[in-house]
């Protein structure tokens, strides 16, 4: 964020009057500014959207969206819980709140879907597959997606863990054994968790593969990862929507449910057993 602020200071000179009036706007109101729309930020600085658009392209990027997409993935993380608040709360505005945020869910999801590297997601899945050990991580508000995921492997596999991160010593302590055999999902999205770059970078330093489950390649686990799934998420007042991430996730147990189809069948036979048995499931409804 600083070097784009600071590029835009120092091209200060050369900019039209109407792009400096943008460029003043970023730099004073940068964590509004990376949720407008080209139209949006144009009325606000008093300029056309063309002009917005130029402005964007006299910065090095292809267009608008490229520009704004840096400035949220930038923003994001730097913004304290009060701000991203603040910041969903103007964009919302007076809108209708349970369709605003539900299509920005479905872009989300469209987005992701035409953005995710599938070699790099079956892969992914093979590595699952084969493992000896898989640990899955995830911390705080990726947390919910690490324990459905956990939940969702252990009805196929037995050889799952999932790290309990309530401190950063019992983190190593739960990765102790970790060897090349096994496989780290690690899960993190904006605010990111140190304890989760450090367990990740633990991980590869083991010698185990690292699949990571993240906003972007510029994230702080990406660097670490073997494979790198990249889901959009974006904010959802003080905390991010996670509804891509989930997908993947979801499309992922598909995957590996139907590569161990046979062995899973027979689980799953013997484990209705178990529940008939000890009247797991209500069955009058």
């Amino acid at each position: 964020m600083q070097k784009l602020l600071q590029t835009i200071e120092e091209n200060m000179a050369g900019f039209s009057k109407g792009q400096r009036a943008i460029a003043k706007y970023i730099i004073e109101n940068y964590e509004k500014a990376a949720y407008m729309t080209a139209a949006s930020l144009g009325s606000q600085t008093g300029v056309s959207e063309s002009t917005v658009v130029r402005f964007a392209l006299k910065l090095g990027f292809e267009g608008y969206p490229e520009m704004q997409r840096a400035l949220q993935e930038l923003t994001r993380t730097k913004l304290t819980s009060v701000q991203r608040m603040e910041v969903t709360n103007t964009l919302i505005g007076n809108a209708d709140i349970l369709a605003k945020v539900l299509l920005s869910d479905i872009d989300k999801i469209r987005r992701t879907l035409d953005e995710i590297d599938r070699e790099v997601f079956y892969r992914a899945v093979d590595k699952i597959a084969t493992a000896r050990n898989i640990y899955i991580i995830g911390v705080r508000t990726s947390a919910s997606l690490a324990g459905f995921l956990n939940f969702s492997l252990k009805m196929i596999f037995d050889n799952v863990r999932l790290i309990q991160t309530t401190s950063g010593s019992e983190i190593f302590e739960q990765l102790l054994s970790m060897e090349k055999e096994d496989v780290m999902i690690a899960i993190s999205f904006p605010r990111y968790s140190k304890r989760i770059i450090n367990a990740v970078a633990f991980a590869r330093s083991r010698g185990a593969v690292v699949i990571a489950l993240t906003d972007s390649a510029k994230s702080p686990i990406a660097g670490y990862a073997d494979q790198l799934l990249t889901a959009c998420s974006d904010m959802a007042s003080f905390v991010d929507s996670l509804v891509a991430p989930l997908s993947i996730i979801n499309a992922m147990i598909v995957a590996l449910t139907r590569k161990k189809s046979d062995e899973l069948k027979e689980r799953l036979r013997e484990l209705e057993k178990i529940w008939d048995e000890y009247d797991v499931y209500d069955k009058n409804s």
